[in-house]
């Protein structure tokens, strides 16, 4: 389910003769499949790598299962967040996981990444670096000067998103904001599906249960019958509405899928009911 830079390094040390699973993938909602997961792991497994939303289908997955169930096998959890980072609050502590990766531009930032990684691991595993770095964490993880302009504006967007808490200036002001924001986008995200569900020559990948709904984030690939995704992409421009055609780098789902290319749209907190009426107007107009 993973987006290509949660895959292809891990790909690269297969080469090395590192043994790779994969979790199965349900094609009907584009979910992973954990009916059989625990008989994936061995005393052998070192690393359950998962994201935490799919940039391309929107599904959020149960990390805090999924994190418990290799901890119990003696394996460690590295996260791909980067696609969550935006929809909702981030709790490392709950999920319990190892390690956690995003990167700012995802909710509103700079180009910037950001690993969180438990004090004992960060230590513990090697990584190249100047020597005058050290060799405890952060500053092992460090590549020398640190970027210090997108560091400022990293606090410009926390600023930003916490000034949407309705808590005042509380400590947890982020925690709320990504909480409303959360709340608000599942009702954007219902109109959304549901709205593109009701279209006859639309075809919607991922989960469109509407008592399920809460396990996705307001990110939809779909298809139109008889029409190129990247032409269906076009014809949105035209009308004023901005999407994305291709695999969105989310190589391996679509294979499994069988397609070759998707065309897909975004909501994020700013987004209203209106502009996904338009969407839909629009979406209308092209499918015929």
């Amino acid at each position: 389910l993973e987006h290509d830079a949660n895959v292809a390094p891990w790909l690269a040390l297969a080469e090395r003769g590192v043994v790779i699973k994969r979790i199965p993938l349900r094609p009907e909602d584009v979910a992973l499949d954990l009916r059989d997961v625990e008989a994936l792991f061995s005393r052998r497994t070192r690393l359950l790598a998962v994201g935490y939303a799919s940039n391309a289908f929107g599904t959020v997955n149960d990390v805090a299962f999924l994190t418990a169930l290799a901890h119990a096998h003696g394996a460690l959890v590295f996260v791909d967040a980067v696609h969550y980072g935006p929809h909702g609050p981030i709790d490392v502590g709950a999920l319990g996981c190892d390690l956690l990766a995003c990167s700012a531009y995802k909710f509103f930032g700079p180009h910037l990444g950001i690993l969180y990684g438990r004090k004992e691991i960060l230590d513990q595993l090697p990584v190249s670096h100047v020597r005058p770095a050290g060799d405890t964490a952060p500053e092992k993880w460090e590549t020398g000067t640190k970027n210090h302009e997108a560091l400022a504006a990293l606090l410009g967007t926390i600023s930003y998103l916490s000034s949407l808490s309705d808590s005042g200036l509380r400590r947890d002001a982020l925690h709320h904001a990504m909480k409303r924001i959360q709340d608000y986008e599942q009702l954007l995200t219902r109109r959304l599906v549901l709205g593109l569900a009701s279209l006859p020559r639309v075809r919607i990948f991922g989960i469109t249960d509407p008592a399920d709904l809460q396990r996705r984030v307001p990110t939809v690939s779909f298809l139109i019958n008889g029409l190129d995704p990247h032409e269906g992409a076009r014809r949105l421009a035209e009308r004023g509405i901005c999407s994305w055609a291709g695999n969105h780098y989310a190589v391996e789902p679509l294979q499994r899928l069988r397609v070759a290319a998707t065309q897909r749209v975004g909501l994020v907190h700013y987004n209203t009911e209106s502009e996904i009426d338009r969407f839909l107007e629009a979406v209308t107009e092209i499918s015929g």
